[in-house]
């Protein structure tokens, strides 16, 4: 079987030239995924003229669609994002806005183009949120086509307020390894089945 790809959307607000504990949660599942033959990129959406809309392209300079083509090619997607005042990132829903921009273009089968490929969600940060962030990254996925396995939400909540970061003490957390060897291995399961056993077309296509 051809290896799979997994993408990985890098939504913290910091550009490449700053540290990113989204960027290390995100590394700690791709020691999973090498293990696996599973080959990752880590795409960081603040190194890009990303623009607002929900068109494949919007003109102008924007650079979503460059990024759209990795997604398409991908068999996995994660989304990662930091918490800030207890929600996911702009970044990260600009994501989503500019995904649902492509939920009406289809595959060979008619199905919306995101069929057959497989969702999950990582999150940092030093305060409440974690969960309602994965929430909403995960229906956001589902509702555009994105399947989701059990226990694809990774995190980590470090103290409330000023504190260590992921970076500086989450790695070291047994709930959070935990969490992240179940969302590489079960996106690399599903994600395998339907490379060999896709979602039929019969009840699903866009223009039924």
């Amino acid at each position: 079987m051809q290896a799979l790809k997994a993408v990985f959307l890098n939504c913290s607000l910091k550009s490449s030239d700053e540290v990113s504990n989204t960027e290390g949660i995100m590394k700690d599942v791709q020691t999973h995924y090498n293990q696996l033959g599973v080959e990752s990129e880590i795409i960081r959406l603040a190194d890009y003229r990303v623009a607002l809309g929900v068109q494949e392209d919007m003109g102008d300079g924007d650079q979503w669609p460059e990024i759209l083509e990795k997604v398409k090619a991908a068999d996995i997607l994660i989304i990662g994002t930091p918490l800030w005042l207890g929600e996911k990132s702009s970044l990260a829903t600009l994501a989503i806005e500019r995904l649902y921009g492509s939920s009406s273009v289809t595959n060979d089968k008619g199905q919306a183009i995101f069929y057959n490929k497989v969702g999950g969600a990582l999150v940092t940060g030093n305060e409440d949120g974690a969960k309602h962030a994965s929430a909403s990254l995960l229906y956001g996925l589902s509702h555009i086509g994105f399947l989701i396995p059990p226990n694809v939400d990774a995190y980590w909540v470090g103290e409330a307020g000023p504190g260590p970061s992921y970076n500086e003490a989450g790695r070291d957390n047994d709930f959070t390894k935990t969490a992240i060897e179940r969302l590489a291995y079960n996106t690399f399961h599903l994600a395998g089945l339907l490379k060999n056993n896709p979602i039929p077309a019969e009840g699903n296509t866009l223009d039924q």
